[in-house]
């Protein structure tokens, strides 16, 4: 017999799945977990092998494609920042006023206007012809911005790109989501962060290469940037439709992935974790439901505050570093990717504490102490390495917290309409904090930007301030569903992740 046999549904079963009549795949009741049927010693370590070799499959398929699609909006970041020191504020006219933040935020309000219809679209189109569609858009828009002549064309731009951008994230955190057991989720969007970050951190080294054929045949370095990064991200774009896979009860109609017991056993565990794999019929009424549940707000809020942070410096890290450090142009364009390398560290090593001893909020607490310290660093002194080092730690704390808070929520609901409306909600408010953090590094106040300084560390105070009530609400709940007094998310057995 076929070990996943033994742990997964039928063949039969595998087949009804593939069957568009089936509405659900069979939910696994705790109580079979616990019986006295339990499998041997030596079925259960082949269970455990199965397990991982499916988890690898899952890991080179779906994290990969989804830290380079993530990386998309970090890129984005990184090109535009990256041309702000050089020729393209004054070819523009963004340098007067407050145009070239204009050019950010507008960015980030048309992204939240779209966000939750574009993750609700993962599930309707599937995420192969979504993301191949909306990553081809976003290519074909950055591409264009190398021809544009006026800051209005700019600001009009920044709006489709936003538009373009707006699924991409919460539709691929939703999408990991329903993949991964709770206790595997932080390690795996520590693996889609490391992505983003190395793949900006290259692209600013690539911007310098770019910025050397400044009047190469009558272009600006910063036209080659966005030219060269648009068309790339194309060819993503079609690649994706090749490399992206489907949700779990669908993966049979992602290509070259899956056999169909291998496809059991994924449902399986799922199941067993926390019986949501297949969503309810939808309805617009059952997506907005949840908008009820407080925690939902709360989890933005720390997205929100987490945002002010990283717009500030991935937007304006060249400017910090010529501005407010004195290097030249070329070297502040180099020297802002370093701490995105540095930052897979932290990430990586947090992520897989977090993962072996299922903590969440004291993860976040001390990714937010570091932070503070790396602002301190940046604000409140004069030698010029020292502030160069802060901007490592901050880097790689705001980073390492984008994963910890990514499954912070993932773990603390259930049920799939409220994966999409919770993963749209906080990326919604994670773009506001972006249009916030887009004001907060104010030209007049280089080289020490001290409204920057003391934003970001009050920001991280508030965190702390949120995973305190967060804990103290989820260990109460806790105690109340073991008493028999409530049954949490709905769904009995249910506890939640501190």
């Amino acid at each position: 017999m076929d070990p996943a046999s033994q742990i997964a549904p039928s063949p039969a079963r595998s087949s009804s799945a593939r069957d568009k009549n089936t509405d659900i795949f069979p939910i696994i009741p705790d109580s079979d977990q616990d019986n006295g049927n339990s499998l041997p010693a030596d079925d259960i370590e082949t269970n455990t092998t199965l397990e991982r070799r499916l988890c690898l499959k899952i890991d080179l398929r779906l994290c990969t494609i989804a830290g380079i699609l993530c990386s998309l909006n970090l890129l984005d970041s990184g090109v535009i920042s990256s041309a702000s020191v050089t020729s393209m504020l004054s070819n523009l006219d963004l340098d007067v006023g407050n145009r070239y933040s204009v050019s950010i935020f507008i960015f980030t309000i048309s992204s939240i206007a779209f966000q939750l219809p574009s993750t609700l679209a993962v599930r309707t189109f599937g995420p192969r012809v979504w993301f191949t569609t909306i990553t081809f858009a976003f290519g074909l828009i950055t591409m264009c911005t190398a021809f544009i002549q006026t800051w209005k064309q700019m600001i009009a731009l920044r709006v489709l790109l936003g538009i373009a951008m707006s699924g991409i994230y919460p539709g691929l955190t939703y999408l990991i989501s329903t993949w991964y057991l709770r206790s595997e989720q932080q390690t795996r969007f520590a693996f889609l962060q490391s992505g983003e970050v190395i793949v900006l951190a290259t692209g600013s080294i690539v911007n310098f290469g770019l910025n050397q054929l400044d009047g190469r045949g009558g272009i600006a370095g910063w036209r080659y940037m966005f030219l060269v990064q648009g068309l790339i991200s194309m060819v993503i774009g079609v690649i994706t439709y090749f490399w992206i896979v489907d949700f779990p009860e669908n993966a049979q109609n992602s290509l070259w992935f899956l056999k169909a017991e291998e496809q059991e056993l994924a449902v399986f565990r799922i199941n067993r974790d926390r019986k949501d794999v297949m969503p309810d019929p939808f309805t617009w009424a059952k997506v907005f439901i949840h908008a009820k549940d407080p925690k939902i707000y709360g989890f933005a809020c720390m997205f929100f505050l987490l945002n002010l942070v990283s717009t500030s410096l991935s937007y304006f890290l060249p400017i910090i570093l010529q501005s407010g450090m004195g290097f030249s142009e070329n070297k502040s364009i180099l020297l802002s990717a370093p701490p995105y390398y540095y930052a897979v560290i932290p990430v990586i090593i947090s992520s897989i504490v977090g993962d072996r001893f299922q903590l969440r909020g004291p993860v976040i607490v001390f990714n937010c102490i570091c932070l503070i310290i790396g602002f301190c660093m940046l604000g409140f002194t004069d030698q010029v390495t020292v502030r160069y080092i802060g901007t490592y730690l901050a880097t790689g704390a705001y980073v390492s917290n984008w994963a910890a808070l990514s499954t912070y929520q993932a773990n603390n609901i259930a049920g799939q309409w409220k994966r999409a409306f919770t993963a749209a909600a906080v990326t919604a408010m994670n773009g506001a904090g972006g249009i916030a953090g887009s004001f907060i590094v104010k030209s007049t106040e280089a080289p020490r930007y001290m409204t920057a300084v003391w934003i970001s560390i009050g920001s991280h105070i508030l965190i702390v301030g949120l995973v305190a009530a967060f804990s103290a609400y989820f260990t109460l709940a806790n105690r109340r569903a073991d008493r028999g007094k409530v049954v949490l998310e709905g769904i009995d057995g249910f506890r939640y992740t501190l």
